[in-house]
């Protein structure tokens, strides 16, 4: 495990969810949903994030297919996680995120979570479920 913490992204489209681990790296926690708005302004809020919480690894949430071959969206992840690496001077890994939205789906249905503002949380609880997935791993 990383000393430090590890910030997790679950990047999509319009949002960005962002989890990060406790300073001992023993739990994965849903820290806030950013809306995107170019790339330089998502960088330069991630930035400021990584920052702020003294991340010392990101985990960038990796959309293959569901038979593991690189998606149109993969590329452009794969693409940010490396714009990040570069801007953020930190080691970025990809980590296979299948399935990590069914799971937050499943986790915000068994705390009763009113389907009608999902989306305010949803990319967030992924990011924690990429995170999670990732320090069990490791």
């Amino acid at each position: 495990m990383t000393a430090g913490r590890v910030m997790a992204l679950d990047v999509g489209k319009a949002r960005i969810g962002v989890a990060l681990s406790d300073p001992l790296g023993y739990t994965a926690q849903p820290l806030l949903t950013l809306w995107r708005k170019s790339r330089g302004d998502d960088m330069r809020s991630l930035l400021r994030l990584i920052r702020k919480h003294e991340v010392t690894k990101i985990v960038v949430g990796n959309p293959l297919h569901m038979s593991g071959d690189v998606s149109p969206w993969a590329a452009k992840v794969q693409q940010f996680a490396e714009e990040l690496q570069a801007r953020s001077g930190l080691p970025v890994e990809l980590w296979d995120e299948r399935l990590s939205s069914v799971a937050a789906n499943e986790i915000l249905d068994d705390s009763g979570h009113d389907h009608r503002d999902r989306k305010y949380v949803i990319d967030q609880i992924a990011a924690a479920v990429i995170l999670r997935d990732w320090m069990q791993a490791h």
